[in-house]
């Protein structure tokens, strides 16, 4: 795993103090991460030069505390101070003075590349990072969605739990139609994006969603999604819509067509097995059988993330602009990439 490979990296360098190995170590790897290290006596905390993931740090009632999300302080009951800095280094050695912080960037890029899809779909809906409540932007990429779909007049709204349903509650309040709970979801089922097969990926749908015919049946429906990455999710869930007797089915997505790999840590898939890559819009809608297809457009989920400077966002998963030119890296040295 790549953490070993940092560890690797700290335990080879030469250097004095533990802080300044890790500064060595991270100043020689690229791309995504956010890491916590603890010695015998020391919380040391690092998070990448572009910010491309959350961390935190939080304060106790008798320490000090650092997380991924600030949800988990909630549950620990301590309180949320800030977000660590792109190519920050926080040091914990004390319980009770303040954490020691340092800049251990070498090559510091000229503005952060904060991960889009964190808003979209990775972090819980009761987090705030990088100042930015994930619950309320994506209310507001529900009511983007709406203003941008004001064709579409449905009789009631639902969403695709749980990651949807903030954007389908705001498209709902935007458009001024019920939003009801057409989808039940079972609780013991992970997410499917992440499922390592297409048929692991395709039971776990039925498993995971069920219609409720009370709701749907004889309706006109707008289903509210994060996004679609293979389409083949969105696509079982609108034949168990139809078939619970939906007359319409118009799906509506809170993020534009994923056309990119990600090569931040997370499992898009090539991109060859993304279908918007491969298809457009018109393609995608017939292939998922739905009456109609909307995304939303990257101005449009631009402005709903309202606290953050829109260049200071990743979005190459949409745009295939990688802040770093991952791409073109990856692509001309694979091999030694890998060893």
């Amino acid at each position: 795993v790549d953490s070993e490979v940092v560890l690797n990296l700290i335990a080879y360098s030469a250097r004095p103090t533990i802080e300044e190995r890790v500064a060595e170590a991270v100043n020689q790897i690229k791309g995504a991460f956010a890491i916590l290290l603890m010695t015998d006596n020391k919380i040391i905390a690092v998070r990448d030069p572009y910010g491309f993931r959350p961390l935190v740090l939080g304060k106790m009632e008798n320490g000090w505390c650092v997380a991924s999300e600030s949800c988990a302080f909630d549950l620990v009951g301590a309180e949320l101070v800030r977000d660590v800095k792109p190519g920050e280094m926080i040091i914990i050695d004390s319980d009770n003075s303040e954490p020691r912080s340092m800049m251990w960037a070498e090559n510091k890029p000229a503005k952060p590349a904060h991960c889009i899809f964190e808003y979209v779909y990775f972090a819980r809906n009761d987090s705030i990072i990088d100042n930015q409540s994930v619950y309320d932007a994506r209310i507001q990429m529900g009511r983007e969605l709406a203003k941008e779909t004001p064709d579409i007049h449905p009789d009631i709204v639902i969403s695709v739990p749980d990651s949807g349903t903030p954007a389908a509650i705001g498209y709902a309040m935007e458009a001024s139609v019920p939003f009801l709970e057409g989808l039940t979801k079972n609780r013991y089922v992970g997410r499917t994006f992440i499922q390592p097969t297409q048929k692991q990926r395709a039971n776990a749908v039925r498993l995971k969603l069920n219609p409720v015919r009370s709701v749907v049946e004889g309706k006109s429906v707008v289903m509210v999604d994060d996004s679609i990455v293979r389409g083949t999710t969105s696509g079982k869930i609108v034949k168990l819509l139809k078939e619970a007797g939906a007359r319409e089915v118009h799906v509506c997505i809170s993020s534009p067509p994923v056309t990119d790999s990600c090569y931040y840590g997370i499992d898009t898939s090539e991109r060859k097995e993304l279908i918007a890559a491969r298809c457009t819009e018109n393609e995608i809608c017939r292939y998922i059988g739905a009456d109609s297809l909307h995304y939303i457009s990257l101005d449009g989920m631009k402005r709903a993330i309202d606290k953050i400077d829109p260049e200071g966002l990743c979005c190459a998963c949409f745009s295939a602009k990688y802040p770093d030119n991952a791409d073109s890296v990856i692509k001309a040295e694979p091999e030694s990439i890998i060893e």
